[in-house]
């Protein structure tokens, strides 16, 4: 049973890995060209998770956008409490 779950989770790392390696733009590639690690990333598990945590760049998070002190959304629905019309009329 235990090498039955290595098998399985060895398997799923390696489609991981490729999968990952095919989605992941030529710029974005470190150490190798993408060739080789397409062939590196078949030996068990040490090519997948030599991908998975050297192989690629981190994506980089968009920049935030800087906050001008004001709202620069405009204006939705207000709840019936929030309209003087409404409570005029209770």
């Amino acid at each position: 049973m235990g090498k039955a779950v290595l098998l399985v989770l060895g398997v799923v790392l390696v489609v991981y890995a490729i999968f990952d390696l095919l989605a992941t733009p030529k710029d974005q590639v470190r150490l190798l060209p993408k060739l080789v690690w397409f062939v590196v990333v078949f030996i068990p598990f040490a090519g997948a998770l030599l991908w998975i945590f050297f192989g690629h760049a981190n994506a980089v998070p968009p920049p935030k956008p800087r906050d001008t002190g004001g709202s620069n959304r405009p204006p939705g629905p207000r709840g019936p409490d929030d309209d003087p019309d409404y409570l005029r009329n209770l």
